[in-house]
């Protein structure tokens, strides 16, 4: 595949340099270098986790609000492929570039971002068989046992924005992203051409009447990729046993992209989520637009107050874009 192939580096804003260390230890972050005032987290992927006082990692003219990532470094797999871009982007935004070749630049939400050769390394997993009724697939075999989880790579980023229609149009146009999804009234799913991934973005909503929503450009969070729900639930309950927060909605999975999820706040800004077994797409893909409740989880631990009613089942194909003799919806 060609095109960007994933986060290769986030840059959070934080109070609490030290503090945060302590946090993405436990929630298992290789950690690689630690001073007074920065920290440097490596993936097994490759992808970076940097940490630095918020002044330090503020860009002059951004227009996030708060603590949380501050910067987006894209990943990108040659030099040809990170010029194409260079060229589309010098025609709507100013791109400069540092000494190591990194391309800075704004997004059309004020949201520094930029891209950087990324020799992205293959992760495979290998998570245990399930059985189930006649479908012996582990026998005289028990599950693994884990002490704790160990994210292997970052599968995407969430922004809260005040048009995610804008802001995927703009991705599509001048970065090549691929649309995935829409949760109608809510947001856009939105795939990096270099990937398999359901989404390496998402843009929420920024006036929802959720907390934390209060219209302004901001961070909400990073989903780190596990193998299986097993380490989810083993991430969570060693976050638990070590004093951190609870999650507020717990184990959930979502309909949308199908993945488990596990939402942690995060000392850093946002939240810090364990993601594992989500949906896999390439270019024959067929957007959908999806009822908001209903395609935020097929079941959640914790279920929450506005979707405490079973939604109505509706998903359809974006516009353009339905086959023929395929339906588009269901009620």
């Amino acid at each position: 595949m060609t095109g960007i192939n994933g986060i290769e580096t986030v840059i959070y804003g934080v109070e609490d340099v030290a503090t945060c260390v302590r946090y993405f230890v436990d929630f298992g972050l290789p950690l690689i270098e630690h001073n007074e005032r920065d920290a440097l987290f490596e993936l097994e992927e490759g992808s970076s986790v940097i940490l630095r006082p918020l002044t330090d990692a503020q860009i002059e003219g951004q227009k996030l609000q708060g603590f949380g990532v501050q910067q987006v470094i894209w990943g990108v797999p040659s030099q040809k492929y990170l010029d194409r871009l260079v060229t589309k982007l010098r025609a709507v935004t100013e791109v400069k570039f540092d000494v190591d070749g990194t391309a800075r630049f704004f997004d059309c939400d004020g949201i520094a971002c930029g891209l950087r050769l990324y020799n992205k390394r293959d992760i495979r997993g290998a998570p245990d068989p399930v059985n189930s009724y006649g479908n012996i697939n582990r026998l005289n075999v028990q599950r693994k046992w884990r002490l704790k989880a160990n994210p292997k790579t970052i599968e995407h980023i969430v922004f809260q924005v005040s048009n995610p229609q804008a802001s995927w149009e703009w991705y599509r146009d001048n970065l090549d992203f691929r649309l995935s999804d829409i949760q109608e009234g809510f947001g856009v799913f939105a795939r990096a051409a270099g990937t398999n991934a359901h989404h390496s973005i998402y843009w929420l909503r920024a006036d929802l009447p959720f907390p934390g929503c209060d219209g302004n450009t901001r961070f909400n969070h990073v989903n780190f990729g596990v193998e299986d729900l097993d380490e989810v639930m083993v991430g969570a309950n060693y976050m638990e046993r070590k004093g951190w927060q609870k999650s507020v909605w717990g184990l959930g999975r979502h309909r949308i992209a199908s993945s488990v999820f596990l939402y942690l706040p995060c000392p850093a800004g946002g939240d810090a989520e364990y993601g594992a077994d989500s949906d896999a797409l390439d270019d024959s893909w067929i957007p959908r637009t999806w009822n908001s409740q209903f395609g935020t989880m097929s079941f959640m631990h914790n279920l929450q107050p506005w979707i405490f009613d079973e939604t109505t089942w509706e998903i359809k194909f974006v516009e353009g874009t339905t086959p023929k003799g395929k339906s588009s919806s269901h009620d």
